[in-house]
Order: C-alpha cells, then sequence, then structure tokens
C-alpha cells in the first residue's frame, strides 16, 4: 500500500510555497535555473517550482510552513475543528428552541396533547402503554419548567456553542490555546457524557465518548501540552527541525569532507 505523501498532495491542491533567503550559501541551495526560467524549491513539498519567489529576506523570517507530520496534524486539528462547528450551531438551533419553547409552553402542550390521541390506536392494538411511555413523560415533566429556567438552559446552551465555535476556528488555525481549551472543554464533559451511558446506552452517545477522549489524549501528548513530553519547548524544537529551511541551513553547517 503507498504511503500517502501530505506534502506534494496539499502542495497540488494549494500550489507552492517559495522563500528566497538572503544568507547566500541558503540561497544557492534553494534556487536553481531551467531553461524554462528560474525556480525556487517550496518550503512544504521540496520540489522546485517555477517562478519568482513568493517572499524574500533573512532565513529566520521564513514562514513556517507545516510539512511532515506537522502537515498530518493540522488535517486532524481540522476535521476536530469541523466537528466542532457543526456541533455549535447545532446547540445554538436547540438553544433557539428551547428559547422559543419557554414563551409559548401552553400552546405547544395543547398540540402535543391533541396530536398524541392521533397515535393512541395504534399503539392501543400493540398493547404499548403510550400514556406512560418513558418519552411522553420526558416531554410532559419539561412542561413544568419555569419560564426562568427554560431561559437559563438557554443561556447556558449559547455560551457552551459559542465555546464550541470559538474551539472549531482556533483549532482550525492550529492556536496553541485552542488545544489547550479544547483539552479543557471537552474533560469537563466526559464525566456528563460517562452518566448519560449509565441512563441510556446508544451507539452515537459511545461513539461520541470514544471520540472525545481519543481527541483529549492525542492533543495532549502530539502538542505536548501541560508540560508533557518536554511541553512547549520541546513542541517548537519539533516543529522547526521539521522546517525545510531549518534543514538546509543544518546542512550547510557540517563540515565539508576533507
Amino acid at each position: 500500500m503507498l504511503k500517502r505523501d501530505w506534502d506534494r498532495h496539499t502542495c497540488a491542491k494549494r500550489g507552492h510555497i517559495t522563500y528566497a533567503p538572503d544568507e547566500p550559501d541558503l540561497r544557492a541551495r534553494l534556487h536553481t535555473a531551467t531553461a524554462v526560467g528560474t525556480a525556487w524549491r517550496c518550503l512544504r513539498c521540496g520540489d522546485f517550482a517555477l517562478g519568482e519567489p513568493h517572499g524574500s529576506g533573512p532565513a529566520e523570517e521564513a514562514p513556517l510552513v507545516p510539512r511532515g507530520k506537522a502537515l498530518r496534524d493540522l488535517f486532524i486539528l481540522r476535521f476536530l475543528a469541523v466537528e466542532r462547528l457543526l456541533r455549535g450551531l447545532l446547540i445554538v438551533v436547540v438553544a433557539w428552541g428551547v428559547w422559543k419553547f419557554s414563551n409559548s409552553r401552553d400552546a405547544v402542550r395543547r398540540i402535543f396533547d391533541e396530536n398524541l390521541t392521533v397515535f393512541k390506536p395504534v399503539t392501543d392494538h400493540f398493547h404499548f402503554d403510550l400514556e406512560h411511555s418513558p418519552i411522553v413523560d420526558t416531554v410532559r415533566k419539561t412542561f413544568e419548567y419555569k419560564h426562568s429556567t427554560l431561559v437559563y438552559v438557554a443561556v447556558a446552551l449559547v455560551v457552551y456553542a459559542l465555546v464550541e465555535i470559538v474551539e472549531a476556528f482556533g483549532l482550525w488555525w492550529g492556536h496553541r490555546w485552542a488545544e489547550y481549551l479544547t483539552v479543557v472543554a471537552t474533560a469537563a464533559f466526559l464525566p456528563l457524557e460517562v452518566y448519560e451511558l449509565t441512563e441510556h446506552v446508544s451507539a452515537l452517545k459511545i461513539g461520541t465518548l470514544l471520540l472525545n477522549i481519543a481527541a483529549v489524549l492525542w492533543i495532549m501528548l502530539s502538542k505536548r501540552l501541560f508540560g508533557l513530553r518536554g511541553g512547549r519547548a520541546a513542541f517548537e524544537a519539533e516543529r522547526h527541525s521539521a522546517s525545510l529551511l531549518e534543514v538546509e541551513s543544518a546542512a550547510g553547517a557540517l563540515p565539508q569532507p576533507v
């Protein structure tokens, strides 16, 4: 099975990123002349790309382009970002529904009771006690909640949704603060998810719990959060060690054989 080349795959979709460093030796290793024009090495995939460089200046000011493992990690973070964004938008819809319901409980109760009788002949035929089913009991309990309680619930849901949406945008751009926020916020809700499983087991709940546990562990370990595996210093050193300019600079610093 062929191993996926994330660097070249990304460059094929988004284009190359080239840079002309001011340092003569490093500049010479990243540049070449061809029969059809000048070409510069891409900072992501390492291939030579025709055309003028996208930027120039001191090597230390070159953009730190994710490549290799860092690029794969960014892909996973963006997958989590999309999941957080969709969840946040769904929670906003639920919050809106709770708020609307809080302002029209009596009308909704009448509609519910009137339509419940429509299904009664069918449920009676199958000897199902519709009046005392868990779902119906749960819906009826919500009718007893105070208006202020439902408003508080709607506000709490909006706050939760905002946290999810902020996480999504932070993770998409690979911000470290978003990784911390994701770990703390996700871990805080794990006990609640476990409790919900004790009340009712479903494949969706189990899958969500496992995904959140995996996300917390992966982010903490791979991003070296909370001082794990050397902390931020080791994380930054790993990022820079994968940079093409860092690799070329280190190669140029090696003593030449006599």
